[in-house]
């Protein structure tokens, strides 16, 4: 497992159709994530902290270019009612992304994002990311915002270049966090059904190949964030647990129409 990378991500919002041309290219230069079964397919399941006065969302949207965001996210199905999970801190510092994580069962997950101290890791790394959780929390009084899930098909690029992955994300949902990650809160949907969302993900530079994928296709650049618009959706229909937070009325991508 990677507990630490850096990389660039590029993001595009596609119609089903665009998806369907571009997974049909994709079959002579990457490989379906193992992960994910023959065709890499998988649920991902997040709960995320912000702020009491919604400080990351707003980063977001106001486009700041150095960013931190806290999230547990677990892959695939429930299969125990303390599941392994990974806690994440996901910053941004202008294109780059950079991930810390570390793997933990969803009780010590709580525990930990709640910023709770008496908590101990073996691993030096395990520890460094905790105690980052810690002051995140403690210094920011973050709070469980929303749960976001979609399901999502991953692609991993082949031996020349491993560190490229190509995923798309569909039938996204929002729900409120008292539900944690065990999917006990009603879901609302908040992305038409026959978009996807499409992430080119790129240690060093993005492949000439994919360059030349994208442009063929007309795909555009996107900002749209999951989270922002997952927590603009429980807004609407009175359900946001901030709900004394003044939020813009429209989600950071496309309307639902």
């Amino acid at each position: 497992m990677i507990k630490r990378f850096n990389r660039f991500e590029l993001k595009y919002v596609v119609p089903s159709s665009t998806r369907d041309a571009i997974i049909d290219e994709l079959g002579a230069h990457v490989t379906p994530d193992p992960e994910g079964g023959p065709r890499g397919i998988y649920a991902v399941t997040s709960l995320y902290y912000d702020s009491p006065d919604l400080s990351c969302f707003r980063a977001k949207l106001d486009g700041i270019r150095y960013r931190r965001k806290l999230r547990i996210r677990r892959y695939g199905d429930v299969a125990d009612s303390s599941p392994r999970v990974m806690v994440e801190i996901k910053q941004r510092i202008g294109r780059t992304i950079q991930k810390r994580r570390l793997a933990a069962r969803l009780h010590d997950a709580y525990r930990l994002c709640a910023g709770g101290r008496e908590m101990r890791w073996r691993d030096p790394g395990d520890a460094a990311v905790a105690g980052e959780v810690e002051f995140l929390v403690r210094s920011l009084l973050l709070q469980p915002t929303c749960v976001i899930g979609y399901t999502r098909q991953s692609f991993m690029g082949m031996r020349y270049e491993p560190g490229l992955r190509i995923t798309l994300d569909q039938c996204l949902w929002s729900s409120v966090p008292s539900g944690g990650l065990l999917g006990e809160a009603r879901r609302h949907a908040f992305l038409p059904p026959n978009l996807f969302i499409m992430e080119v993900k790129a240690n060093n530079a993005v492949p000439l190949w994919v360059a030349h994928l994208l442009a063929r296709h007309r795909c555009s650049l996107s900002r749209y964030s999951k989270y922002c618009a997952g927590l603009v959706r429980l807004r609407e229909l009175g359900q946001s647990p901030s709900a004394g937070v003044e939020m813009p009325t429209e989600p950071a991508g496309p309307p639902l129409h």
